[in-house]
């Protein structure tokens, strides 16, 4: 996503939560926590193709400006030898949007979509769906780039011996394809569904 898309969107999102975004040192601070080098998939790319998904879907979102700040803030905190990432990053969320004036009920909204994004159980709400959907949505990526994002995934984890990484991340990839379905809206299921089954299969047979 161009600079200035990723700034409008910035923008906006503060606006529709009834503030001014804070100044720039935020965002740059959170842009360049998905540049850090351990990152490989949880990255500015990921980041960007998160918020074009939002751009096209927004309608769905009963509080759009509170699903593109969980965005932006979803995979703010990684550290692969840590397992509270998630926790972190919506505890910075909620102290981000209290210290520029929103409301603490919309900032709790904010802290609970981050922490779904754990994927340890199915959303409730359409805000928590359609944030899920888009953070899922490379699974149902065009084959070259799903590819791509698998060995992405494991340079992340290339510290972990083959012989445990490998069953490890099947198991992960096989819990999302033995869900009903996937994808929760409509029409990212309608979209993805199918490929996104695909996909898993094949990296899974791989």
């Amino acid at each position: 996503m161009p600079p200035q898309a990723l700034h409008a969107n910035w923008t906006a999102a503060w606006h529709a939560l009834g503030v001014t975004a804070p100044d720039d040192a935020l965002r740059l601070e959170l842009q360049r926590r998905y540049s850090e080098p351990q990152r490989h998939y949880h990255t500015m790319q990921h980041l960007g193709e998160c918020l074009a998904w939002f751009d096209q879907e927004q309608a769905l979102a009963e509080r759009p400006g509170e699903v593109a700040l969980a965005l932006w803030f979803h995979d703010a905190i990684y550290d692969v030898h840590a397992h509270d990432n998630e926790a972190r990053s919506a505890d910075w969320a909620r102290q981000a949007l209290q210290a520029a004036g929103v409301n603490d009920a919309a900032a709790d909204r904010v802290h609970a979509l981050v922490m779904a994004t754990r994927h340890d159980a199915v959303p409730e709400g359409r805000d928590a769906e359609l944030l899920i959907d888009i953070d899922l949505s490379i699974l149902g990526a065009e084959r070259a780039r799903f590819d791509e994002y698998e060995r992405q995934v494991h340079l992340e984890y290339g510290f972990v011996a083959e012989e445990i990484r490998l069953p490890r991340r099947r198991a992960i990839l096989q819990r999302f394809l033995d869900r009903p379905a996937i994808y929760a809206t409509p029409r990212m299921h309608a979209l993805l569904e199918a490929r996104a089954r695909e996909n898993l299969q094949w990296s899974i047979a791989g």
